[in-house]
């Protein structure tokens, strides 16, 4: 419907011309079952020109495609699962580098005190080779 401005004066000329906007919105329904809005809005619009049917095979094509690039990208040789397979080898080989090198770690500290330490040579001696201090007396339990 048509704004009535607010201060157009007289009630009754508002009454008369809602009436007359009114028997228009009436005559546009009859002809098409247009309303007023409609018919305002496709005066307003530009015309655009007619959209051309696509081919449904190239469609298709286009989306086989892109099907085919998506899977290979997941799950190809250096796709997403050969992404997280290498992340994978590559945290369980940082993690048996750590353990190498505490081990390492610890057999330089064995080396260190075998070389310098002479309680460490004489624990390795008694216990290895079955050494004993003069004066000791050697007693084995069956």
């Amino acid at each position: 419907m048509a704004a009535v401005p607010a201060n157009s004066g007289d009630p009754v000329e508002v009454l008369n011309r809602c009436v007359l906007t009114i028997r228009r919105a009436r005559r546009l329904r009859g002809e098409g079952g247009m309303t007023v809005q409609h018919t305002i809005d496709e005066r307003d619009q530009p015309k655009l020109p007619a959209r051309r049917r696509e081919n449904p095979w190239l469609r298709r094509a286009i989306i086989f495609v892109t099907c085919v690039l998506l899977a290979d990208a997941l799950f190809g040789d250096e796709g997403l699962a050969g992404t997280i397979r290498a992340g994978r080898e590559y945290r369980q080989a940082t993690e048996a580098l750590r353990q190498i090198r505490q081990e390492n770690a610890a057999l330089r500290e064995q080396q260190r005190r075998l070389r310098e330490d002479p309680r460490t040579i004489e624990a390795v001696a008694r216990q290895e080779l079955g050494l004993i201090r003069p004066g000791e007396i050697l007693v084995i339990v069956r």
